[in-house]
Order: C-alpha cells, then structure tokens, then sequence
C-alpha cells in the first residue's frame, strides 16, 4: 500500500509513468468497479468493463489539480469518473432516441412504447445524487464511495476523516433522501 501512495504522489507532481504504476497496480481494483457500474448501468450502456476503464482513465489522466492521497482517494474518484462515463453515455443515448437531428417516423406506436426506460431511471438517480451533493455533500460522498465505489464503511470513514457511526448515519440519511427523491 505505501508504494502505491508513493505513486499517486509523484502522480499528483506529474509524473506520468508514475500514474500508469498506478493504474496497472489498481487494475483488478478498477475492473471491479466498472463491472458494478455496467451492471448497475445493465443494457443501457454498450461498454464493457475494459472500455469504461479506459474511458474513466482517460478522465482522471485528463483532470488537472486531481490529487489522491492514498488508493481509496483513487478509487473513490475513479467510481465517480466512470459514473460520469455512463451518464454521459445515457444522455447521449437518449438524445439520439429523441431524433439526435434527424427526423424520426414511427408508424406502430407499440413499438415506441417499447424502448428501454433503463435510461430515465439511471438520469434520475443521478440528478437525485447531484441534489443530494447540493444539500448535503459529505452525505452524496458517502453514497458514491460505498455504492459507485463498493468500500467499506471503515474505508469510507478514514478517507472522508469521520467516525464509522458517522458512514451509517450518513448512509441512512443518505438513502431516505434517495428513495424520497424517486418517489419509492
């Protein structure tokens, strides 16, 4: 683990060779997190789990100022990186479905009624959680670690500096907000 710190140090500093270390070393770590990300995500995205990586790496090798002192710092802003992966995916999706600048004719009305909703209940999660993160930021932090990232509320109370009382707390706010919010 210290290596890794280390990495993501003179990763942070520049160091490109360094933030490839690291991604080769979390690699397993980051295919986890976008198989839990396409599953959630289910038909709604057509990346597998090597693409949403890539595509999530690029964002963080693309973000300037992004500093992660330790792995869970990583992880935590890569499950967020590939969940904006997705929902950019989604939305892009759905613009084209809505006609994406071209006319559009459907003759059978069965068949529009047959599109997936998969992708308005992916939108809505996420402006729910973009709400949440407007009102209550450490709560919409906790949800996107433990959720999007899969850690532990242990993991999740040492890199956001609070109790482990403190996640649960914050996780049980953090999900009766969300089902209020979707209407469940």
């Amino acid at each position: 683990m210290q290596a890794i710190t280390q990495l993501l140090q003179a990763a942070g500093q520049g160091d490109r060779a360094a933030a490839d270390q690291v991604v080769a070393q979390l690699y397993v770590d980051l295919q986890r997190l976008a198989r839990r990300h396409v599953r959630q995500a289910g038909h709604v995205t057509l990346l597998d789990t090597t693409a949403l990586v890539h595509e999530a790496w690029l964002r963080l090798a693309g973000a300037d100022g992004a500093s992660f002192p330790d792995r869970r710092h990583f992880l935590a802003y890569a499950a967020q990186a590939m969940r904006s992966v997705v929902i950019d995916l989604v939305r892009a999706r759905q613009a084209e479905r809505r006609g994406g600048g071209v006319g559009h004719l459907t003759l059978d009305t069965a068949l529009a009624d047959q599109l997936p909703q998969a992708d308005d209940d992916l939108l809505r999660v996420h402006e729910a959680l973009d709400e949440l993160a407007q009102m209550e930021p450490r709560l919409a932090k906790v949800v996107e670690m433990r959720y999007f990232a899969g850690l532990r509320e242990q993991e999740i109370a040492d890199a956001l500096g609070i109790t482990e009382r403190t996640v649960q707390r914050d996780w049980q706010k953090a999900r009766l907000f969300l089902s209020m919010s979707l209407g469940g």
